[in-house]
């Protein structure tokens, strides 16, 4: 026989206490991406129906390459944290939910390093 109340049985069952810190890396990174896309923005219409040798030099410049490695960052870590809340809002099944975040997190993981990379070898000369 338990003595246990029942709020004592349902302690721990719940929420996993992630919510919050969830919510704010989401909207942390939101404000991270306004004045990014601002800067992405400018630089695109600044730079269009300009050369392949004046877009990588403005991509070479050091606080463009920063600017956009940022960019890459912000942006795929943005994505990832909307996805993951998608899939766990209408994905029921808790294995295929656990694969499809995984896969999107380290999807986004190797997109921004891929894009990173790319600004760096430009940047760098490569």
């Amino acid at each position: 026989m338990a003595y246990r109340t029942p709020l004592k049985q349902a302690r721990g069952l719940g929420a996993s206490h992630h919510g919050a810190a969830h919510w704010w890396s989401q909207r942390l990174s939101a404000v991270a991406m306004l004045p990014l896309m601002l800067w992405l923005v400018i630089g695109i219409a600044a730079n269009a129906g300009g050369s392949y040798a004046q877009t990588t030099a403005w991509i070479a410049n050091p606080l463009n390459a920063v600017l956009l490695s940022l960019v890459f960052g912000v942006l795929f870590y943005h994505a990832s944290l909307g996805l993951q809340v998608v899939l766990e809002d209408y994905v029921s099944h808790q294995g295929v939910r656990l694969v499809l975040v995984t896969a999107v997190r380290f999807l986004a993981l190797l997109l921004a390093i891929a894009g990173i990379f790319a600004v760096l070898t430009i940047a760098l000369g490569g």
